[in-house]
């Protein structure tokens, strides 16, 4: 199994670069180009990969469909802790991205969504606490999801209303399809801590 890191310092140093990226960045995407060699060499030396995490605890989830590798904790371990803000505003950049991804034909085609738009679906909510946006709050958003290859800032200035983000498919792997409902409820309960009685389904 481990026969391939044996062969030469080229693949170690393959195999070093590709686990250190998943350990710290949780995904890699074939498109985008600082992960895209690591993409490749997980992908095709996938079942050593496989068995090396296995043994730290994680599984690899391989989507070639969407084009993502993910690192995913088995025994509740290397988890990111958000804070409501953030869980908030991850579970909007998901909305977005499900709404740009019907509007676009092709699925080779970038999810381009603006800060102003992520503002709006934040306003919807009507939070008593913190009705709106602020500048820490964009900046702290950009800077933790482009950490995680969840997102990119196309222009250095994230708190123009014009600020083009670049929302990746990984995305749909931090918040799946088979836990969408409980991050939903998860949400919604958050929500109502500030914001009332007011569900999150009718808000938004």
């Amino acid at each position: 199994m481990f026969e391939i890191l044996h062969e030469s310092v080229a693949q170690k140093e393959k195999f070093r670069v590709a686990a250190n990226k998943l350990l710290n960045q949780c995904f890699l995407l074939k498109k985008k180009e600082d992960t895209r060699k690591e993409y490749i060499f997980v992908r095709e030396n996938k079942e050593l990969f496989i068995t090396y995490f296995d043994l730290l605890g994680y599984s690899i989830k391989i989507n070639e469909d969407q084009g993502v590798i993910a690192l995913v904790g088995m025994f509740d371990t290397g988890r990111l802790q958000l804070t409501k803000n953030d869980s908030i505003l991850l579970l909007i950049l998901r909305l977005l991205y499900v709404e740009k991804r019907k509007e676009i034909s092709s699925s080779y085609e970038d999810v381009i969504v603006l800060i102003e738009e992520v503002r709006e679906k934040y306003e919807l909510l009507k939070l008593k606490v913190k009705p709106k946006m602020d500048k820490g709050m964009e900046q702290r958003m950009v800077s933790l999801f482009r950490r995680y290859n969840i997102i990119k800032n196309l222009d250095s200035d994230v708190n123009q209303a014009d600020t083009r983000i670049v929302i990746y498919p990984s995305i749909m792997m931090a918040v799946t399809v088979d836990n969408i409902n409980e991050y939903y409820e998860m949400t919604e309960k958050k929500l109502r801590e500030y914001a009332g009685d007011k569900s999150l389904e009718e808000e938004i």
